[in-house]
């Protein structure tokens, strides 16, 4: 029985070719990353959850999508994430309220977002873009 865990264990990762992700994810690679070259595709299989995507460009940038292929989300490094993907009473809030730094990662919940800038700090929003505070570290 544990060896089966640990070969099905072994089995959840794997990767796959850029056509084969969700069709949602094709495209916002294609609109938010048009020259960028993908380097991995993991897909995760969970026991109780669905599957996922992760996704890491030759540039560093990661990007996790859901099932369905919408992402949650995108961490670009030290470089700045598409203007697109953040809500713009976030942009508009963290271009007024942190002057010459960059939103560098952003991960979409449930309850909200999370951006991590530039400079390193963590920001927490609400759904509709309303700021929640800074995040501490867990």
């Amino acid at each position: 029985m544990v060896l089966t865990a640990v070969v099905s264990a072994r089995a959840d990762k794997y990767t796959i070719k850029r056509d084969a992700l969700p069709e949602t994810a094709q495209t916002m690679l294609n609109v938010y990353f048009p020259k960028a070259k993908v380097g991995m595709i993991k897909v995760d299989r969970h026991l109780l959850k669905k599957t996922d995507y992760d996704v890491r460009l030759v540039n560093g940038t990661t990007i996790e999508f859901n099932n369905a292929g919408k992402w949650t989300s995108v961490d670009c490094k030290s470089r700045e994430v598409p203007e697109g993907l953040v809500p713009r009473a976030i942009r508009n809030h963290v271009s007024k309220n942190y002057k010459g730094v960059k939103i560098v990662s952003i991960r979409k919940k449930s309850s909200g977002y999370e951006l991590g800038l530039s400079d390193g700090v963590m920001l927490k929003y609400g759904l509709l873009g309303q700021f929640k505070g800074v995040k501490l570290e867990d």
